[in-house]
């Protein structure tokens, strides 16, 4: 039996085809089995130009986020045209078994593949996702989108995001990195949920990780333009992709913003009910005025609740479309990021 460190090596996370051959190439990247799901096969294609940035994209990481796998198919069909060198890999769907359930976590062993990095060889299927990317597929890196869509109960704005990080010249590539995607917000979200994400593990390896979300609820042909849009945009920032770079229209606007929100953002439920938006996503609101309403369900004497602003600040996401339990988050706000 080959073995290293305790692993039978015939059962290592490992790629079929090889990343250095010239050109396009498609094959899987294989996660082994193990006693809760046998072994998986997650497609992949990569593009190799020669020098230049070493580019990983990935979708698919929370199953209800389509935006991510749909967007990466979209690229695999126009890269052989217009990328002029480095090297492009992308891995549309992370998580196949979250994507063909629709659910965030994996419904087999209930975890949060955004929250189970860098993963173990030994453990659940999750765990051994994890474990394969970030062995197999992060070392070939040093700049990494991952795709993803905020879920289906929310609106957020085309967003570019990344989270605080201690290296201040990592910092800032990585902010620089994000504006080049030249969507509506570039975000600086600091928040505490944070252990075992894709980013921190990519981030203290010293690459570039910018995570783009776009919430609207469902998957639509608009929603996707600009997601593309952006994504191509990042990819002639880097010079790996010909063309000129421009900001796709939102809401009828072509322009961006950087800003920058932190866990007092969140502003939520004091009750159980339904919420009910009373603003839009990126209006400007000050102290105290009416982000929207939870209106209790158990009881018609019930006094329905105002959520207000807590202080000067830009809406950046709002709860829609579902019932919320008390101390669930309803909306999040934001102000401009100041380095």
């Amino acid at each position: 039996m080959n073995t290293q460190n305790g692993l039978d090596m015939s059962r290592a996370p490992h790629l079929t085809i090889d990343l250095n051959t010239c050109g396009v190439s498609t094959g899987d990247l294989i996660v082994p089995g193990g006693r809760d799901y046998g072994e998986l096969s997650l497609p992949i294609f990569s593009l190799n130009k020669g020098e230049g940035h070493r580019v990983l994209i990935t979708g698919g990481n929370h199953g209800n986020e389509l935006e991510g796998p749909l967007v990466s198919r979209r690229l695999i069909e126009w890269l052989p045209e217009v990328q002029t060198c480095g090297r492009i890999i992308v891995l549309p769907v992370l998580n196949p078994l979250a994507v063909e359930a629709w659910s965030r976590n994996t419904p087999l062993d209930g975890l949060n593949l955004n929250r189970s990095f860098p993963g173990r060889a030994d453990g659940s299927v999750t765990q051994r996702i994890a474990d394969a990317v970030s062995r197999v597929l992060l070392p070939t890196a040093d700049v990494v989108f991952d795709l993803h869509s905020f879920g289906p109960t929310w609106e957020l704005p085309p967003a570019a995001t990344t989270h605080p990080i201690a290296d201040p010249h990592l910092m800032a590539k990585t902010v620089r990195m994000a504006e080049a995607f030249k969507l509506p917000v570039t975000l600086v979200w600091q928040h505490n949920d944070t252990a075992g994400m894709f980013d921190t593990v990519a981030q203290n390896q010293g690459k570039v990780f910018v995570c783009a979300e776009f919430g609207g609820g469902t998957v639509g042909a608009g929603n996707l333009a600009i997601y593309e849009a952006g994504v191509r945009n990042a990819l002639i920032a880097l010079g790996l992709v010909e063309g000129q770079a421009e900001y796709p229209t939102f809401r009828q606007q072509k322009s961006g913003q950087t800003l920058e929100t932190r866990p007092s953002d969140q502003l939520k439920s004091p009750a159980p009910g339904i919420f009910e938006p009373r603003c839009s996503v990126l209006d400007e609101v000050k102290q105290g005025d009416l982000i929207g309403i939870l209106h209790p369900m158990g009881s018609l004497s019930t006094d329905s609740l105002d959520i207000l602003a807590p202080t000067p600040s830009i809406v950046l996401a709002l709860a829609s479309g579902a019932h919320v339990n008390a101390n669930e988050a309803v909306a999040y706000v934001a102000r401009p990021l100041k380095i």
